[in-house]
């Protein structure tokens, strides 16, 4: 899309750091600069704000990714693409079916009121849960890390949903920074919510995850 649109050398090209580095792979191809700008902390997806501050007149595009079942404010977003005049592109995330959004959905309204010592995924929006993501309050990925680790010794499934932002991988590694970007990979965990689990299985994730948050002070 970025090369029908004619996008290349000499362009730039706004992108998340939170995610897959795909996307930035994919502007470097198509010849232009990759521009990263900061995350909402709720949604996890571009923050219009943060993308308006690094705009320049070199600015050709921008690619929004929708992240977790959450989608982008995309009003505020094209708005910030019409006012400069570069093209607003997005990725999206595969459609589940509406019953298998339906029961993600059951499920994670079971985990919002019974887990503690996680803060849960703020819901609304159409959220889908295509994964349900906590965060692990503490000082950082230390903190996150060993909840992981322990959460899994006791039988439930977890996985860190972004271990490393594209600005400190090799080959994008800019001297930049991105607080709710790099604070969302430090304390970010994904929970199992498919729709086939059962109601002892969930009962095991809350056991798990309570048992271990009353040790996790948050950090001010």
């Amino acid at each position: 899309m970025l090369r029908a649109a004619g996008v290349g050398a000499g362009d730039e090209v706004i992108v998340p750091a939170f995610g897959n580095v795909e996307v930035a792979e994919a502007v470097t191809q198509a010849g232009a600069t990759v521009v990263f700008a900061d995350i909402d902390p709720v949604t996890y997806c571009l923050d219009a704000g943060a993308v308006e501050s690094v705009v320049t007149p070199q600015s050709a595009a921008l690619v929004v990714v929708h992240r977790f079942g959450r989608s982008a404010d995309m009003v505020r977003l094209r708005e910030v693409g019409q006012r400069h005049g570069f093209l607003v592109l997005e990725q999206g995330e595969s459609e589940a079916p509406y019953d298998e959004v339906a029961q993600r959905r059951e499920r994670a309204a079971y985990l919002d009121v019974r887990l503690s010592g996680v803060q849960t995924p703020v819901g609304g929006d159409g959220h889908t849960y295509q994964q349900y993501v906590v965060r692990v309050p503490g000082n950082g990925r230390p903190d996150r890390d060993a909840f992981a680790r322990a959460v899994r010794a006791r039988g439930v499934e977890c996985r860190v949903p972004v271990k490393t932002p594209v600005h400190r991988m090799p080959g994008f590694r800019r001297d930049i920074h991105l607080p709710e970007t790099e604070r969302a990979a430090d304390e970010t965990l994904a929970l199992p919510v498919d729709g086939e689990l059962t109601k002892r299985e969930m009962q095991r994730i809350v056991s798990a995850c309570n048992a271990l948050g009353g040790l996790l002070q948050p950090a001010f």
